[in-house]
């Protein structure tokens, strides 16, 4: 009980920074900036200012790590499998190779610029995947440290500024229809609000359209995690080995938690089970959380030690990114020849 109570404080300094970015959010003119984003850089802003004490560092913990990984298992309550089968296989075939791109191209990238693999595979994820969100259910599989998903966060996020203002113009510069570039936006732009933002600054139905994408593209966060899940339990596995004995491999280590309960959700909102609105409390309440807990990694990272892995994340972002937007124009206008 004790121990409960000692993370009383920093939870809710977190939930206090959150509602302060939901409410910067509200009155920004259109949503060119997440209040996950946001929770990020008040925290880190707090952080130069003042360094927690012991107390509310405990709570910041349990909320960027605990409350983290519950808030997954929330948002899970407003996916469906239904989805994919709406949006169609040609958003599948393009998330494909966007993601062979993010992944296979941001390995190889990071190695060139000596990022460690962590750093470099949140980045990739945050571009390939869904930014934060993805970042955010990948990072506490891999251990990473609080200054990796901030530097992450960061990265997708300035790049998503650009593409918000670029994709319009390049839009109708290509000649895009409004599916193709619903399409387009959905699989290259990485967070949610920057989808919606550049999706309906090109037209209504191009907007509905990359949204609708774009949560597709959101489920593959549960073969991603799975595989990140085994790649670290493999690097731990070996390492223990050329110490000491090999330790045995648990299944709980192979396949999170968090993710089966992320994957039942998502389950029973396809079935059903939800009502519209339990769904959307689910999902607001998931989003809230997860912005808690991106405020208190913003409050456990200083910026003194994001300087320290200098410019090479964002170098490593801005390759990956225009990878990303060569590649999915370069499928969606091959596969629509095809069809």
């Amino acid at each position: 009980m004790t121990k409960t109570l000692t993370c009383v404080p920093g939870f809710i300094l977190a939930l206090c920074v959150a509602y302060v970015a939901k409410m910067i959010e509200s009155v920004l003119p259109f949503p060119f900036i997440g209040a996950s984003v946001i929770a990020l850089f008040i925290g880190m802003a707090l952080n130069h200012v003042m360094k927690p004490n012991a107390l509310i560092k405990t709570g910041l913990t349990f909320t960027s790590k605990r409350v983290l990984k519950f808030s997954i298992i929330l948002l899970g309550a407003s996916l469906s499998i239904n989805t994919i089968l709406n949006v169609g296989r040609s958003s599948l075939t393009v998330m494909f190779f966007t993601l062979l791109t993010c992944f296979g191209g941001g390995y190889f990238i990071g190695k060139l610029l000596g990022l460690n693999w962590k750093l470099s595979n949140l980045i990739s994820a945050g571009t390939g995947i869904c930014g934060g969100s993805a970042i955010a259910a990948i990072a506490p599989v891999i251990e990473a440290e609080d200054k990796d998903i901030a530097y992450a966060m960061s990265a997708t996020f300035l790049f998503d500024m650009v593409m918000i203002l670029l994709f319009p113009i390049m839009g109708n510069m290509l000649g895009l229809n409004d599916m193709a570039y619903g399409l387009w936006t959905g699989t290259a732009v990485n967070d949610t609000s920057s989808v919606v933002a550049a999706g309906y600054a090109f037209s209504e139905a191009g907007g509905d359209f990359a949204t609708m994408v774009k949560l597709t593209r959101t489920l593959t966060i549960i073969p991603t995690v799975v595989i990140f899940s085994l790649i670290h339990t493999y690097l731990n596995t070996r390492a223990t080995a050329s110490t000491s004995r090999i330790r045995k491999i648990k299944l709980t280590g192979l396949f999170p938690w968090f993710i089966v309960a992320f994957i039942v959700m998502s389950l029973l909102n396809s079935y059903g089970v939800f009502s519209p609105n339990v769904a959307l409390f689910l999902k607001h309440t998931g989003r809230f959380l997860m912005i808690s807990a991106l405020a208190a990694i913003g409050m456990n990272t200083s910026f003194s030690e994001m300087k320290k892995s200098g410019m090479n994340p964002m170098i490593h972002g801005f390759i990956i990114s225009t990878l990303v937007v060569i590649v999915a124009i370069a499928v969606i206008g091959f596969t629509m020849k095809l069809t």
